[in-house]
């Protein structure tokens, strides 16, 4: 299955300036097929080094950091002769490795010739005792689970996700009905890659969901796995009031839903390490809409996000029927799939900031406020229902004096004197 961050590496793979990657992601978002493909396609080899399996070599930098005796382990472990000019280097769940990370600055400092990508999942919250990041002396990539582009792309529709890549709404209009019924399909599915799979070659719903069970399981597995006993518990309890944050009409992470009477400093530190996981994602309510919005982001009131909309319709145990029933499947919890999938296309570009913000005394929240590369700040309201209206949003947009605002919704392409309707489907042409 074709994943955009290919070309990425490629470029990684070309620069004058490269420098050993870090290659991030939560567990099951395809980082090992897409480093394999990419070794296969641009390389003559490569040699694949996988820490968690049992006979990886885990004390490979125990002894010292010499590149050649390494270099030489690594020729015998994968019975192939690296050369620096065709092979690639990929060190997988590097984390696992005894000082794995600061391995990766020799490479760069000692050998910058060696094409390396080492790849984590946990890299956030499993780093050894005394070691940390190698910063200033590698790069840095992160994956996250498909996006709707990529999901058009595995169900054979290359020529629709070409439309989307060229951000011709109108011509995208003709096939409103036919991309609607594929993202209700991907609301259910997600972008995990091992789901989208299996619905490609099966069109099975319960196996679709059979997966992401078995995903949300091994997820847990690993809380119980790597992260500090005195906190398990809490990051299980976090992990498992999901469904009830996202089902509030305001959807401001409140601590009371996880257990009565609780506060930010019995769960702030599971919460921490479920986002330094890669499991969730935290985004902050801006009190002002200036210039930089982090100036102005408030520490203590935040909503928090899956890494993945099918895995959290999985939580909430979403029935297939629920696809059938008209446009159900964006309504139920509260719209708050629907707003799942957008921040979901969103955080795929990394040059947007993204935010929110909850009106002065009011509950009513405006779902996402961006900054993009040009300094532009963009608010951006998303309707999962049939009702288009919103005269707060209108508002905020004439107090800021917004040039641009976005709403996301069901319609089609619309361009109006205040705003601009951008299909749900197009949202990640958002630049």
């Amino acid at each position: 299955m074709y994943r955009y961050k290919i070309k990425e590496l490629k470029t990684w793979k070309l620069s004058n300036k490269r420098k050993p990657l870090l290659f991030l992601g939560a567990r099951q978002v395809g980082k090992t097929y897409l480093l394999k493909k990419f070794g296969e396609t641009e390389y003559k080899q490569f040699a694949y080094i996988n820490f968690e399996h049992p006979n990886a070599p885990k004390r490979l930098f125990d002894t010292d950091f010499d590149i050649n005796r390494i270099i030489t382990v690594l020729n015998a472990y994968c019975n192939l002769k690296i050369n620096a000019e065709n092979t690639l280097i990929i060190f997988d769940e590097i984390q696992t490795a005894s000082k794995g990370l600061t391995a990766l600055k020799y490479f760069q400092e000692n050998a910058p010739e060696y094409h390396v990508i080492g790849a984590g999942s946990l890299l956030g919250v499993n780093i050894h005792h005394g070691e940390s990041f190698p910063v200033g002396k590698v790069d840095f990539m992160k994956l996250h689970p498909m996006s709707f582009h990529e999901f058009l792309l595995a169900m054979d529709e290359s020529s629709i996700a070409e439309l989307l890549k060229k951000n011709d709404l109108e011509s995208l209009s003709f096939f409103h009905e036919k991309l609607t019924n594929y993202l209700r399909y991907y609301l259910y599915i997600g972008g995990m890659p091992e789901a989208v799979k299996d619905f490609v070659e099966n069109q099975d719903w319960q196996s679709v969901r059979h997966i992401q069970n078995q995903i949300i399981s091994s997820y847990k597995s690993d809380f119980s796995k790597y992260a500090p006993k005195e906190i398990l518990p809490r990051i299980n309890m976090v992990w498992d009031s999901m469904p009830a944050q996202l089902a509030k009409e305001n959807k401001k992470f409140i601590y009371g839903v996880i257990k009565e009477g609780s506060r930010a400093r019995d769960f702030e530190l599971a919460i921490q390490w479920l986002v330094d996981a890669g499991l969730l994602h935290k985004i902050y309510n801006i009190s002002k809409a200036a210039l930089p919005l982090v100036a102005y982001q408030e520490l203590s009131a935040f909503k928090i996000f899956h890494n993945d909309v099918g895995l959290l319709g999985a939580m909430c145990r979403l029935n297939a029927k629920t696809i059938t029933q008209a446009d159900a499947i964006f309504t139920e919890f509260k719209g708050a799939l629907a707003e799942q999938y957008v921040f979901q296309q969103l955080i795929q570009n990394e040059k947007l900031s993204i935010y929110y913000h909850t009106f002065d005394r009011s509950k009513y929240e405006l779902d996402f406020i961006i900054q993009n590369e040009n300094d532009e700040i963009i608010p951006m309201e998303v309707k999962a229902g049939k009702n288009l209206k919103s005269a707060s949003f209108q508002l905020f947009t004439q107090k800021n004096k917004s040039k641009r605002a976005i709403r996301t919704s069901l319609s089609t392409y619309k361009k109006e004197d205040w705003l601009t309707n951008i299909p749900l489907y197009s949202i990640n042409t958002l630049e």
